[in-house]
């Protein structure tokens, strides 16, 4: 059997499904020009940096009190005062981070499902609603826990999407190949043209507020930076890093490199 040129071209098509499901606004530690190499978690007993690529390899502050690498740290009234708001802002930006974690989980599956409607003809797929709800219990069990881990999110948050959306190639191939042994090749691609365009029209604005409400964070991100750039307590003499700033920013924080209290932190 000779495939018609129009069917390979919608077979070649299957191979950017993937990439065109994990089409959407990308979930980033720096969206702000601001990250922290840090695992991060947010619970009772405070908020907690761990696995730092250098020491102190873990941070816990709580209602004032700083503890580095297991040893509770003395801090001044002005910078119990500073690890208080750092705690309220991440306090509400875990929260913030998780919905919108859901909101580009499902602008991607929302994407994958049209895609899989195009090149099958079957919409609001069973695989593509079992495979969201593995997203959006994987996102809960983390972030909706308050626990943000470096190697997880970001990249690998895209990553884990794309490599959902490849687990339904198989399934697309058969139901593509039955399609046109059966002589129904035109109609799919009548079909996938049509829901291009709807896809496109729709999802592109919802793109834009996502990006928006990510960017309306910026403010509480730079208030958390700015009282931890001015932390008084010294780590074997230099500033403490837990939050590192673009290239942009970095000079505004440039003054923190100055002694400024006899507050010392432990030598690990």
């Amino acid at each position: 059997m000779r495939l018609p040129l129009p069917a390979l071209a919608l077979l070649a098509g299957l191979a950017t499904a993937p990439v065109m499901a994990a089409d959407a606004p990308t979930l980033r530690a720096d969206q702000c020009g601001m990250r922290t190499d840090y695992d991060v978690l947010v619970d009772s007993g405070g908020i907690w940096l761990r696995h730092g690529p250098q020491a102190p390899h873990e941070v816990v502050f709580h209602d004032g009190v700083l503890s580095l690498d297991n040893t509770v740290v003395p801090v001044s009234d002005a910078d119990a005062a500073r690890l208080r708001q750092m705690e309220a802002g991440a306090r509400q930006l875990m929260p913030a981070a998780t919905a919108l974690a859901h909101e580009v989980s499902g602008l991607s599956f929302d994407v994958l499902d049209g895609v899989y409607e195009s090149l099958t003809g079957t919409a609001n797929s069973r695989k593509v609603r079992r495979l969201r709800r593995q997203a959006d219990d994987w996102i809960g069990s983390t972030l909706g826990k308050g626990y943000w881990e470096q190697a997880v999110f970001g990249p690998g948050f895209e990553a884990r999407v794309q490599d959902m959306a490849e687990s339904l190639s198989a399934s697309i191939a058969r139901s593509m190949l039955w399609q046109m042994v059966t002589g129904r090749s035109e109609a799919m691609e009548e079909r996938a043209d049509r829901l291009d365009a709807q896809m496109e029209q729709q999802l592109e604005g919802r793109a834009e507020r996502i990006e928006a409400r990510a960017l309306a964070l910026c403010p509480l991100v730079a208030a958390v930076a700015e009282a931890h750039d001015a932390l008084e307590v010294r780590y074997q003499g230099q500033p403490l890093r837990l939050i590192e700033r673009s290239d942009t920013l970095q000079a505004a924080a440039s003054a923190r490199e100055q002694p400024q209290s006899d507050a010392v932190a432990p030598s690990r």
